[in-house]
């Protein structure tokens, strides 16, 4: 295995249909009284282009800072915010989908450090990305909070 390199550094990607009109699903992602009941459990604000945020896990002890590069209503979001070894970039788009639905697409790009951890760094955001969206989609479709993030790394197991 030692010959394996990588010809471009890869991209953390994932999606989901959410049965939702667009607009609800992006005011999901965008407004921290919904988003802290599926993902983060704290924010400093709501996500506008060119504000920075900290954003809260608490049941981890983690905070970040996130600065909003874009924010394109219903369509797009586009941030960056810290990785192992400097900032990455994650962009949402929001698909109008047979009436009332929407298919989330979430990317996460700009991942450094050697092959190996360039790996991982991307398995591990796109792994995250698709609890993200799982919890999402139980909450706007049936009101339940699935608490995946969460639950991801209980209290007193090695993570996996």
């Amino acid at each position: 295995m030692a010959n394996l390199q990588l010809s471009r550094s890869p991209v953390a990607k994932t999606g989901m249909l959410i049965r939702r009109p667009p607009r609800d699903v992006f005011e999901a992602f965008v407004d921290p009284a919904i988003t802290t009941q599926f993902w983060f459990t704290k924010s400093s604000g709501r996500l506008e282009t060119g504000r920075e945020v900290l954003w809260e896990w608490e049941m981890y002890d983690i905070a970040i800072q996130v600065t909003v590069k874009s924010v394109e209503p219903y369509e797009r979001i586009v941030i960056e915010w810290p990785g192992p070894h400097g900032p990455t970039t994650v962009e949402w788009r929001f698909m109008p989908y047979q009436g009332d639905s929407t298919f989330v697409s979430i990317s996460n790009s700009g991942f450094a450090g050697d092959a190996d951890e360039l790996v991982q760094q991307a398995t591990d955001s796109t792994q995250g990305f698709s609890l993200v969206l799982a919890g999402l989609k139980a909450l706007l479709e049936h009101g339940i909070r699935l608490n995946l993030v969460h639950d991801r790394y209980p209290g007193g197991l090695e993570a996996h």
